[in-house]
């Protein structure tokens, strides 16, 4: 890492920001941060990313089989279809959810 010469702070290719996001949205991305063992940070970036590569349309050789998810109407979340129903113990609930993220939390700043 090299100083700034403006600030004296270490330069490290990264830029801060601050960006207003949906709770719904900020709290799935943290269910997926958790899912895949990354920091809240690094989903974002790997999402944006991916996001900016993706095709701005569907390609017309693409079969339209449909996706393996919906999205909810109302507030826009996914719904996953799934072959079996989830057993109870590894249903997400609001409070399973509000276990996990304040666990990832804790976690990251151990």
């Amino acid at each position: 890492m090299v100083d700034s010469k403006l600030t004296g702070k270490p330069v490290t290719g990264c830029m801060k920001t601050t960006i207003d996001l949906p709770d719904a949205l900020v709290k799935e991305i943290k269910l997926r941060a958790l899912y895949d063992g990354q920091k809240l940070k690094d989903a974002v970036a790997e999402l944006l990313r991916k996001g900016l590569a993706a095709p701005t349309g569907p390609a017309d050789d693409e079969a339209d089989d449909g996706p393996g998810y919906t999205l909810d109407p109302k507030t826009r979340l996914p719904i996953i279809h799934t072959t079996r129903r989830a057993d109870p113990s590894e249903e997400i609930t609001a409070e399973r959810i509000a276990e996990i993220l304040l666990q990832q939390e804790v976690d990251w700043y151990k």
